[in-house]
């Protein structure tokens, strides 16, 4: 790249100003550059940011930092309350990319005149900036929610209840790590309400929300992702509809399905039937010997499901399997808060 020879400026305060906002916008992508390589570890975004941050480096022009004067800048060491309440990556990040939007905006302006290529290089740098915080904050939101899911050996697949919100609260209670959300026979109006009273519950709790099947009511509730069956919507078309930023997961019934839904791309699998089930009494069960060949040869967080209870939990667990799904043996039981306790005892 060329860069033409700025008009000197007579002004120190102006030079002075240029040089505190070049700091300001190569701080600010610094922080954000570091989160996305130690946080994300996305080295694409990386690239950019670096590339951002040699650009401004090249227009940060000696004559601005001989104007540098700490003793009279009124601004050093002022702070605000807002800062405490940065407690999270996403707020740290947003916080930065404001930071160096608005550097970017002074210098500008400042420099319109006196240094067009760097006026130039700080708008075009502002304006890529608006769409890219949106890919770090989701590519960030995914990081927390694939370590939810790492952490998560208990998942609760819903079934019809007339005490539906009351079982979960109480599997939530009990500290599961995932709730799917499946529910067949009544209108979509009362999915739809049923699946946003429990997105509600899950965000209290911490806990993850999948809706099944259903891709239009996973975005009407914003749950965390969806679960989706062989015969369901391709994972690749899922994955454009919902964006990065979400969980998608597939159940497979054998290793050939396994290796597919691997390839394409989702986040986590569900592997059966192990044992009879009653919501997919038209699938023969695949016994124990599907859980030890997907311990074998499966990359992503699995979990083994299909008919499983504290009766066959143990064979399921000396197959290989680490985690599971249960419906039943939550959902019917006496006490679901004691059921679920168990069931993540054994687990752990």
């Amino acid at each position: 790249m060329e860069w033409t020879t700025p008009v000197l400026n007579a002004n120190p305060h102006v030079d002075q100003l240029l040089d505190a906002n070049l700091d300001r916008a190569r701080e600010g992508l610094r922080v954000i550059e570091d989160w996305c390589r130690y946080g994300l570890s996305r080295k694409d975004l990386v690239i950019t940011l670096k590339d951002w941050r040699q650009q401004l480096g090249q227009q940060h022009l000696e004559r601005y930092k001989k104007a540098r004067c700490t003793e009279s800048d009124q601004g050093i060491g002022l702070t605000h309350p807002a800062q405490k309440s940065r407690d999270s990556p996403e707020k740290v990040i947003a916080a930065n990319c404001s930071r160096v939007q608005e550097a970017l905006r002074v210098l500008e302006e400042f420099a319109r005149s006196s240094n067009p290529d760097l006026a130039k290089t700080a708008s075009s740098i502002r304006y890529e900036l608006y769409d890219f915080e949106s890919n770090i904050l989701y590519a960030t939101k995914a990081t927390r929610l694939h370590e939810r899911l790492e952490k998560c050996n208990l998942c609760l697949v819903t079934s019809p209840h007339n005490a539906l919100r009351i079982v979960v609260k109480k599997a939530l209670e009990a500290g599961i790590g995932m709730i799917q959300y499946r529910s067949k026979n009544i209108t979509d109006s009362n999915k739809i309400s049923e699946a946003s009273e429990l997105a509600l519950l899950c965000k209290e709790y911490e806990s993850l929300f999948i809706i099944n099947d259903r891709l239009d009511i996973a975005l009407a509730v914003n749950a965390d992702g969806v679960h989706l069956g062989q015969e369901d919507l391709p994972i690749k078309i899922a994955r454009n509809i919902l964006g990065p930023g979400k969980i998608i997961g597939q159940s497979t019934h054998s290793i050939k399905e396994i290796k597919e839904a691997q390839y394409e791309g989702c986040d986590y699998l569900g592997v059966g039937p192990v044992y009879p089930t009653r919501t997919k009494p038209e699938l023969n069960p695949a016994g124990t010997n599907i859980v030890s060949l997907a311990s074998q040869i499966v990359r992503l967080p699995w979990f083994a499901i299909g008919g499983i209870s504290s009766s066959n939990l143990d064979a399921v667990l000396y197959s290989g399997a680490k985690k599971i799904a249960v419906s039943g043996a939550i959902m019917q039981a006496k006490d679901p808060s004691l059921a679920t306790s168990s069931l993540m005892e054994r687990l752990s």
